[in-house]
């Protein structure tokens, strides 16, 4: 069968790019070999998202009292929390499926492989198969867990993602080695629940990506919670014989070992580029990704690429504007390239993270000349009243033009406020627009403002 465009993988790039092509008055296919909304809405963003939400209402039913209700006996139910989340990740799936019959886009499941540059080759469960044609193809098979050789991935004792959010039973005790999003935010679900919880990083800092304060205030609130944290530490070995798991860990003292129920893998991803074609129809690949321009094209004329499998960011909302860039272009439109250090990273722990732009330390190494203010949540009213006054906000302005660099934040419902500076930075806002944009209060947000002033000299409240 014919189309204007296929897209292979319907995660939160592919998806929107089949719509968007859709709406251009393409006809438009769909190929997916697991579930419609791929990775991030089945097994990723959102069904942790139920989980930590889970924890997070825990956490007010166990502290209940510091806001003058009592509440007594409050437990986990860790098969009821695992059963909300698939229902949750079950009910966006529907959704997804509606989308595309509201679009008129076909879904063809089972497992694509490109045998030419206009033509894919899919092979359904059952063995069969069927060639698609299309004027275009857009890539967006995502990414896995990366699996180490010290820590080959059984899906029992030694797990990832997908497992540690559909455990049947509630370990005891957990090693999460890697502490970026995933591993973040799994140690903090299950410390939460009573899960005695260690991380092991192999980088001095955990949450390594982001701005070393942050990464400072991180590691102490997340101690504070009782999680036991080892950076410049390595998994060289881990042992499954016995009933739970072994694991030998070289840290800057020595080697110890570690015990544990299960050990959690979350050291990064693989992007999924095996057995689709690549190397049949002559794309290109780098470091494990697939090579792309600005507007996401490959160097077959007509293939584009999306998401994990390529460069930048392995994250959903990336994915989403390449997938509708590709669309876009592959239509005769002229999207705008991504600039992609002006893409927001967030990470669900409690406190969350979020952050944009340089981090001070990139930013001095750019050569710029700083004004930086931060201003903490302590000093916030309405992080005052809501009992959450952990975290602050760090913003970095260019000394010489006022340009705004980069913001960092830590704190409660922190993934909501950066989109405040992303949309500033696109608009090429300067901290006078900052300081005189009249800001709510008592909000959260009003902390970007105040930490302008800070930066200024300006600052009134603290």
């Amino acid at each position: 069968m014919a189309y204007d465009v296929i897209v292979l993988g319907s995660g939160p790039g592919g998806y929107p790019a089949a719509i968007r092509a859709s709406q251009l008055g393409k006809k438009v296919a769909i190929v997916e070999r697991e579930n419609l909304g791929g990775i991030c809405l089945n097994w990723g963003c959102i069904p942790t998202k139920a989980l930590l939400k889970s924890a997070q209402v825990y956490e007010y039913a166990r502290h209940s009292v510091n806001y003058g209700i009592e509440i007594k006996d409050a437990k986990p139910v860790f098969e009821s929390i695992v059963s909300r989340s698939r229902g949750v990740a079950e009910k966006m799936n529907k959704g997804v499926q509606f989308l595309m019959k509201k679009n008129k886009i076909d879904v063809v499941m089972g497992n694509g492989k490109l045998v030419a540059a206009n033509k894919l080759e899919v092979t359904g469960s059952d063995g069969k198969k069927q060639v698609l044609e299309a004027k275009n193809i857009i890539i967006a098979t995502g990414a896995r867990a990366r699996e180490l050789p010290a820590m080959k991935l059984d899906g029992k004792k030694i797990i990832e993602y997908r497992a540690a959010m559909s455990l049947p039973v509630q370990p005891k005790s957990m090693i999460v080695v890697g502490s970026g999003a995933i591993g973040t935010e799994f140690a903090y679900f299950y410390n939460s629940l009573g899960t005695k919880v260690t991380i092991v990083e192999f980088l001095p800092r955990i949450v390594p990506v982001e701005d070393e304060e942050i990464s400072k205030e991180l590691d102490k609130n997340l101690k504070k919670q009782g999680i036991t944290i080892m950076t410049n530490s390595e998994v060289t070995k881990v042992d499954t014989m016995g009933d739970g798991v072994k694991a030998t860990v070289k840290t800057p003292t020595g080697e110890i070992t570690l015990e544990a129920d299960v050990l959690l893998s979350a050291v990064g991803i693989a992007a999924n580029i095996e057995e689709i074609g690549l190397e049949q129809v002559g794309i290109k690949t780098e470091k494990g990704r697939i090579v792309v321009d600005g507007h996401q094209q490959t160097n077959i004329s007509g293939v584009y690429a999306i998401g994990d499998c390529t460069p930048h960011q392995a994250l959903a909302h990336k994915a989403s504007k390449e997938g509708i860039n590709a669309a876009e272009h592959l239509a005769g439109k002229n999207p705008e390239p991504i600039d992609y250090n002006n893409v927001p990273g967030c990470t669900y722990c409690s406190p969350e993270v979020a952050s944009v732009g340089y981090t001070e330390k990139a930013a001095r190494e750019a050569g710029y000349e700083l004004k930086i203010g931060k201003f903490p949540f302590l000093a916030s009213g309405k992080a005052t009243a809501s009992g959450s006054t952990e975290g602050f906000v760090k913003i970095i302005y260019d000394a010489k033009y006022g340009e705004l660099l980069g913001c960092h934040m830590i704190g409660n419902n922190v993934t909501e406020m950066i989109a405040e500076i992303v949309v500033a930075r696109k608009l090429e806002t300067t901290a006078h627009e900052i300081l005189n944009a009249i800001h709510p209060h008592p909000t959260m947000s009003e902390a970007v403002k105040e930490a302008t002033a800070v930066a200024y000299g300006e600052a009134t409240d603290i």
